[in-house]
């Protein structure tokens, strides 16, 4: 009677305790398998922030570093060993490109003899500099040619900024708390005290227009007309014309009015892989805020800037160099200028058949290793100059170090074949020196009217055998004596 009593207790209470177990087994897992998924991604989030973090920083000091540029000592003390060793082997020539500006000093390379028959000026392009000609130079001095490549203002290590006086007309509450701060400033802080005390205020004249003069410092953004002075006076001053000028990239743009005005300067005219608009280096990427920052400040950027438009291939010390000399000094701002200044309408053509340039012997450089609707454009170049002997090299639109001496070697054969100039050996007389002469012969042409012929022949011979030196020391005619 025991046993058959107890066996449905047994069971009602398996049943009972059924529905209690699996609530629990079903709801534990849960838990776990959130807590895995959390934990999976929290590196990922860590990383993606932590990356996000430093680029932001990065790019916003690579920013704030180029609103303050590096004053020039210090830049040039950075210098790597390279721009060292190039700015070492170069002059600084002072040239003015208008009476009321400052000169501007414009950096030249040269090799080769002075006196030698071939002259060669090497004229770059935009973005690019002499840095990236030494090697054209070196091989044409090699070879007997005196050769001349410079930095045209706002580039490499010519001068980049100028300071210019500009007149300002302060107005409003800015301009009058300066007022009184520079009339305080010059009568002294016991007359502001004494103005304050007495009246209230410091009195100072309210209606009178100020107009005051500071210096502002510009970058050198020149003109096709201010590029011509400076080419002229870089030939007159190292001695050049007649001149074999070499033209880069952009510098065809900038100098063909100047060379269609100036043949008397001019022995030929050598267009290498230089567009009739445009410029190798994207000057676009120079403009936008945040794009510029980057490409200049990070030298792998640069680099591929480089290897993609200008050369086929470019080393990691040359892409450095070229990028430190552009960044340096506000090189960025001027060459971003200039390059505002460039004709579009160019017309190669028109210009081709003009009087001043069609007599001109002419020869066309071209690369044909970049692509070929860049071998074809020059080609149409070349057919546009119906003088010109047309020649290709393996390179980039920039002279690389491994087709420098390919480059070199289609100039001079060019520049060989032409007739030989005969350079004068007469040392040039100064400006100012001829002109003290010039006004002295008028004051001695006056001062000797009415005399015989004989003797006023016999004057004007001994003032031509000495001219520019004969009043220039204030000898007179003792010196003609």
């Amino acid at each position: 009677m025991a046993i058959i009593t107890e066996e449905p207790d047994s069971r009602s209470s398996l049943k009972q305790r059924k529905p209690t177990s699996k609530p629990s087994e079903s709801t534990a897992p849960k838990p776990i398998k959130s807590t895995k998924t959390t934990n999976a991604t929290n590196p990922f989030h860590f990383w993606f922030y932590f990356t996000i973090s430093v680029s932001l920083v990065t790019l916003i000091f690579m920013i704030l570093t180029s609103l303050y540029p590096q004053d020039p000592k210090t830049w040039f003390l950075s210098l790597p060993l390279n721009l060292r060793q190039h700015y070492a082997k170069g002059r600084n020539i002072k040239v003015q490109t208008a009476p009321n500006q400052p000169q501007i000093e414009v950096f030249a390379i040269q090799e080769g003899p002075s006196k030698s028959s071939d002259q060669v000026l090497i004229v770059h392009g935009l973005g690019c500099s002499s840095f990236a000609f030494q090697k054209v130079v070196n091989f044409l001095g090699v070879r007997g040619v005196h050769a001349v490549a410079i930095d045209l203002p706002g580039s490499g290590f010519s001068d980049k900024t100028m300071v210019v006086e500009e007149e300002h007309v302060d107005d409003g509450v800015l301009g009058r708390l300066k007022d009184m701060y520079n009339e305080i400033q010059e009568k002294g802080i016991f007359w502001g005290f004494d103005q304050l005390v007495e009246q209230g205020y410091v009195n100072y004249e309210e209606n009178k227009i100020r107009v005051s003069k500071r210096n502002v410092v510009k970058a050198v953004d020149l003109g096709t007309e201010e590029i011509g002075k400076v080419l002229g006076q870089v030939i007159d001053t190292m001695g050049l014309s007649p001149v074999d000028l070499v033209l880069h990239d952009s510098a065809l743009g900038l100098t063909a009015n100047w060379v269609s005005e100036n043949q008397g300067l001019l022995r030929s005219v050598v267009v290498l892989d230089s567009a009739p608009s445009g410029t190798a280096l994207p000057l676009w990427v120079l403009e936008m805020p945040v794009l510029r920052d980057a490409v200049l400040g990070l030298g792998f950027a640069f680099r591929r800037l480089l290897g993609t438009c200008c050369s086929r291939s470019v080393g990691s010390l040359e892409a450095e160099g070229h990028r430190i000399l552009l960044k340096g000094r506000d090189g960025r701002r001027a060459v971003v200028g200039m390059g505002r200044s460039l004709n579009c309408s160019f017309d190669l053509n028109e210009w081709a058949a003009s009087d001043g340039v069609k007599g001109l012997p002419m020869q066309v450089i071209w690369s044909d290793a970049l692509s070929k609707e860049w071998t074809e454009e020059g080609r149409q170049v070349a057919d546009a100059i119906l003088q010109a002997k047309f020649v290709s090299h393996s390179g980039g639109r920039w002279p690389q170090e491994h087709n420098s001496e390919e480059i070199a070697e289609s100039i001079y054969q060019f520049v060989s074949s032409l007739p030989k100039n005969v350079k004068q050996t007469e040392e040039p007389v100064p400006e100012h020196v001829q002109k003290m002469f010039d006004e002295a012969k008028s004051g001695d042409h006056h001062h000797h009217h009415g005399h015989d012929s004989h003797g006023h022949e016999h004057d004007h011979g001994h003032g031509h055998a000495h001219a520019g030196y004969m009043d220039a020391y204030g000898l007179g005619q003792e010196w003609a004596m």
